[in-house]
């Protein structure tokens, strides 16, 4: 389809040092973070509402052989608003099984194999409507399919790396870790409708 594209990403895989010529970008509307019962109804009312999420996990990093952790964050980016599941409190309760199940809302995300795999092991789900960004770019011949590479080839910025690593645990999440992980999904998001401009043209 894009054989003869010039365009870094298409032509060759974009390079680290091309990405980090691109400007930074960050999501900077609303967070909310949830780790109740009681917060987790509203929440979930309004991304039920939603057609399209961003979707992605952070898991706390493990550091020595043997050492594993369950996923501490689920994400969803709507069009408005993020919304940051603490899993450590919550598990993963019936209502954002049944978002995730639920084949009308899709959830775009990269690498999402992994990551449902290890939802699994906090609940059992029929994952329904997900569309993984690296497939999709995969097909349109472009070389990075990463989040970080697809956010520079298809949206001109790059996403800051600097919380990737903190431990995702914690009670109570950083103003960076939260801002990170709200950017995460918002750009799932952001790819997903790029990607299918890209398609449709």
């Amino acid at each position: 389809m894009h054989t003869n594209d010039p365009r870094p990403g298409f032509a060759h895989r974009m390079t680290k040092e091309e990405i980090n010529e691109c400007p930074m970008l960050r999501w900077e509307g609303p967070v909310h973070v949830i780790r109740t019962r009681e917060e987790l109804g509203p929440a979930v009312k309004a991304l039920m509402k939603e057609t399209i999420l961003g979707f992605d996990t952070e898991t706390r990093p493990a550091y020595h052989k043997g050492e594993s952790y369950l996923p501490s964050l689920l994400q969803l980016a709507g069009e408005k608003e993020v919304y940051l599941f603490q899993l450590k409190p919550l598990g993963l309760p019936g209502p954002l099984r049944t978002i995730l199940a639920d084949p009308k809302i899709i959830k775009a995300g990269v690498a999402l194999a992994y990551d449902l795999r290890e939802l699994h092991k906090l609940a059992q789900f029929k994952p329904a409507g997900f569309v993984d960004l690296g497939g999709i770019a995969k097909k349109a011949e472009i070389k990075n399919h990463g989040l970080r590479g697809l956010a520079a080839v298809l949206l001109g910025f790059r996403i800051p790396k600097g919380a990737q690593t903190s431990n995702w645990a914690r009670d109570v999440l950083t103003p960076t870790q939260i801002r990170y992980a709200a950017t995460d999904a918002w750009v799932g998001r952001e790819l997903y409708l790029k990607l299918r401009q890209h398609e449709e043209d």
